[in-house]
């Protein structure tokens, strides 16, 4: 059985402590305790329309809450959403209520989400070049924070592969585990750098920093050929069809994610989940640990603690290489 949402450890309608030992109000319920905060966090000059609003009304998570989230990750999570084109989602009454995918402008959008035209077909692109971005995606009532694989500087040249792994219902989350450490070994065996974060649902994202040089078909097909190979060494386990029929009691290989203008959640975006969790980078020895794929809550002591550790996506695109087909 797929493990359930995690229930919140503690969040910030518990009391931070302050230096004097005196507890402090730490901001309202679903917001960062305001000692946690400070150590990261980040100026912005928007200004929050009703900052108590619930995003995730069973959470108590405000969009002051989810905010706070962003200024306490955004030195580890600014390299992977700045200058990157974007696709959002939307929940303006909260996850509970209507959500949409958006990759325009429209009525109200603040001038600090920046566009541009995509030079192959004029179609608008969003992105953001600093914290007041995601203030501002904050303030629209984004609750997931989508990325295209590659920056707004090299459009045709993706600098990363992600393997999505979204298991059908009823799969036990140890064949995922299982299935992303294959991934795991099979990459080391090709000598190309991984990265695994959890999905902040019911699977793990296995992630690949390319040094850009291949175009998007090259890295669509390597993606592709490595799902093919997992599906057939193991056609029980895992499928490279995208079709319901055949996921059956399977674990979905993605790998569209990786065609030109596809997305995926960004590192450190909240999730429009049951749980208000996060999308939150791992080492592999955590995962081999067993570590949820629905661990880490926003706000949540469980995140806090993991957000105190070592940054272990700071070196990603420093250990990039580029994808060489043989």
């Amino acid at each position: 059985m797929q493990e359930k949402p995690k229930a919140p450890a503690g969040r910030a309608d518990s009391k931070a402590k302050s230096a004097g030992g005196k507890a402090e109000p730490a901001g309202g319920k679903g917001e960062i305790p305001a000692a946690v905060k400070s150590r990261g966090a980040a100026d912005t000059v928007i200004k929050l329309s009703h900052p108590d609003k619930l995003l995730w009304p069973q959470e108590k998570v405000s969009k002051q809450g989810l905010l706070d989230h962003y200024a306490l990750v955004w030195p580890r999570m600014h390299q992977f959403v700045v200058n990157r084109p974007l696709s959002l989602v939307r929940a303006p009454d909260g996850v509970g209520g209507q959500r949409f995918f958006q990759k325009h402008a429209s009525a109200g959008m603040h001038e600090k989400i920046a566009r541009m035209k995509d030079p192959a077909d004029g179609e608008e692109i969003l992105f953001i070049r600093d914290f007041d971005g995601v203030a501002a995606l904050v303030q629209l009532g984004v609750v997931e924070i989508h990325i295209w694989g590659c920056t707004i500087d090299e459009l045709e040249k993706p600098d990363q592969i992600i393997f999505d792994l979204d298991p059908d219902e009823g799969v036990d989350v140890k064949a995922v585990r299982a299935a992303a450490l294959e991934i795991h070994g099979r990459l080391d065996a090709l000598s190309l750098p991984n990265f695994v974060k959890t999905s902040g649902g019911k699977g793990y994202h296995v992630v690949v920093p390319l040094k850009p040089s291949a175009d998007w078909d090259e890295v669509k097909d390597f993606a592709h050929e490595f799902a093919r190979a997992l599906e057939q060494a193991a056609p029980d386990r895992y499928t490279a069809t995208l079709s319901k029929k055949a996921r059956t009691g399977k674990i979905f290989v993605d790998y569209l994610r990786n065609g030109r203008g596809s997305t995926t959640v960004a590192p450190y975006s909240s999730r429009a989940k049951k749980g208000a969790t996060v999308s939150m980078p791992a080492t592999w020895a955590e995962i081999e640990a067993w570590l949820a794929p629905n661990a880490f809550p926003i706000g949540d002591k469980t995140t806090l603690k993991q957000l105190a550790k070592a940054d272990p996506w700071v070196d990603f695109f420093k250990q990039g290489k580029p994808l060489k087909r043989g």
